[in-house]
């Protein structure tokens, strides 16, 4: 085995209450003034200012940037790095799900880096270190309290453009299920079923390492085996703790081992149709995961055995079958809608097959799928997503 890198947050912190360490955790450090990124849900629920409560009472002041109301964008970076330099903070915490998160990626990196974030777009680009970066997670999916990448959508190519660099990796991970309590049904599926998609895509990779295959199959298993509880019952903490400890670990593991097709697919479905990120995945899910069985049906068939699928006995691609019936199966069960069920034009989607597909080969995530597609295979997957 060739020698690899493996990469967390210097730190974590997990478990119900954790959060209210925050203040502890930044005072040890001599950090004295925090840009809080949030949105406006978080603000509003109070979530933010509790935050800054907990801060304060380690003696660190803050100011609070609240305008991500939609996936992040080029505004929302560079309001948010305005306010950071305005009020002269010297490090930032990110409140809220994957869109707080990744745009306070993008400020802390910004705060050191010259230009805009639109040159940084693609791997290893980022010259120097950002301002230290504290991750609140308050949904259990993107996983990127504990991931190298951000993803920031460029409006005027309508492009989301994938960054990805060490200096992205958070300095602290503060992972409190109890910020999860309140998190929609709706919200709850589409984010948990996109943590499942990190695990399952890092574990299938080319570029997957024997470290991560421990950290995909115990978030597969942690994942398939409470979302439904989690979905059904949102005060269920037992099921939520589960959730959140595997969506981390699938974070952790796609960051070291890379995402594959799906997440290639996804991108420019949102980009196009502005569909949550976890639904365009649930949407790609099984099809893409029946093309690429035949890549490597071994891992497959161990996905459905962490899905706990029946796979003792079975052939190898009998095994890898399971894992696209388990898919199926968990995405009706917890009711994430389908591409035609939200709405998205049937001849719109086809009409932009092809440039989606020039944009997923470009992001470079299908290179690290098991079965490598052509153009017109991506096209042709896009297609049947619609169907299922």
């Amino acid at each position: 085995m060739q020698p690899r890198e493996f990469i967390m947050p210097a730190q974590i912190v997990v478990g119900s209450g954790a959060v209210e360490q925050v203040g502890e955790q930044c005072r040890r450090r001599g950090w004295k003034k925090a840009l809080v990124v949030t949105d406006k849900i978080m603000a509003g629920m109070g979530v933010a200012g509790r935050v800054q409560e907990i801060l304060g009472g380690a003696g660190i002041a803050s100011a609070v940037y609240a305008g991500v109301n939609t996936e992040p964008v080029v505004e929302f970076v560079q309001e948010g790095l305005q306010l950071f330099r305005d009020e002269g903070c010297d490090f930032v915490v990110a409140v809220g799900g994957g869109s707080p998160i990744d745009a306070a990626k993008a400020v802390a990196v910004m705060s050191t880096n010259p230009g805009s974030i639109e040159q940084y777009k693609g791997l290893g680009k980022v010259a120097a270190p950002g301002a230290p970066l504290v991750a609140i997670p308050t949904t259990a999916g993107t996983g990127s309290e504990a991931t190298v990448y951000t993803v920031i959508t460029d409006q005027k190519t309508d492009v989301k453009m994938l960054i990805g660099s060490p200096y992205l990796m958070p300095t602290i991970a503060v992972v409190d299920p109890l910020l999860t309590l309140s998190s929609p049904p709706g919200v709850t599926a589409a984010t948990g079923v996109d943590a499942l998609v990190h695990a399952i895509e890092a574990y299938v990779s080319v570029k997957r390492q024997p470290m991560t295959d421990l950290f995909c199959l115990s978030a597969i298993e942690l994942i398939a085996g409470n979302i439904r509880q989690a979905w059904s019952n949102g005060g269920n903490l037992e099921a939520r703790e589960q959730m959140m400890l595997g969506a981390m670990q699938a974070g952790i593991a796609f960051s070291n081992s890379s995402v594959a097709l799906v997440h290639g697919m996804s991108r420019p479905i949102g980009a196009h149709f502005h569909i949550a990120h976890g639904v365009s995945n649930a949407a790609l899910l099984a099809v893409v995961t029946e093309f690429s069985l035949i890549g490597d049906p071994a891992r497959y068939g161990h996905v459905a055995t962490a899905m706990g699928e029946p796979t003792e006995g079975r052939s190898t691609m009998e095994a890898a079958d399971l894992a696209v019936k388990a898919i199926r199966r968990l995405v009706r069960d917890i009711k994430i809608p389908s591409l035609r069920q939200l709405g998205v034009d049937r001849d719109r989607l086809l009409e932009l097959a092809p440039a989606m597909a020039d944009a997923a080969i470009d992001s470079g995530s299908p290179a690290n799928n098991p079965r490598k597609p052509t153009r017109q295979e991506i096209i042709d997957l896009y297609a049947l997503a619609y169907e299922e």
